[in-house]
């Protein structure tokens, strides 16, 4: 695990952002009827990774408001294939970003100062 208080903004998205998203598909995915096999498959995670997004053993740490849920229970309907997903997936990370809520959950898990800018270093 990296040091948090040296965390760059793509690790912090790498380690709990992506996660929780695929959580949160996971979860809508299941509410939709899909059996956690074809989640896996179309999330391109392991079955016992769906199987831990499911009992909340797995990307708990972030909690994401109401509106991203809508956003990404929207996304989950439109999943149909890896392409798909990646580019959801992508769509999802761009509007966290846009939105300052990366950089809100990298100053809450590392220590940087309060007028911290780095996540909006293009």
């Amino acid at each position: 695990m990296a040091n948090l208080k040296l965390m760059q903004p793509q690790e912090i998205e790498v380690l709990y952002i992506l996660p929780t998203i695929r959580r949160e598909l996971t979860f809508e995915m299941k509410r939709f009827g899909l059996e956690q096999k074809k989640i896996a498959e179309l999330l391109c995670v392991t079955e016992a990774a769906i199987s831990q997004y499911l009992n909340s053993k797995r990307a708990t740490k972030v909690k994401f408001s109401k509106d991203v849920l809508k956003i990404i229970k929207n996304s989950a309907k439109k999943i149909i294939n890896k392409e798909t997903m990646i580019s959801e997936t992508q769509d999802i990370l761009k509007m966290l970003k846009e939105k300052g809520l990366t950089c809100d959950v990298h100053k809450e898990l590392a220590d940087l100062p309060d007028d911290c800018l780095y996540c909006h270093i293009d």
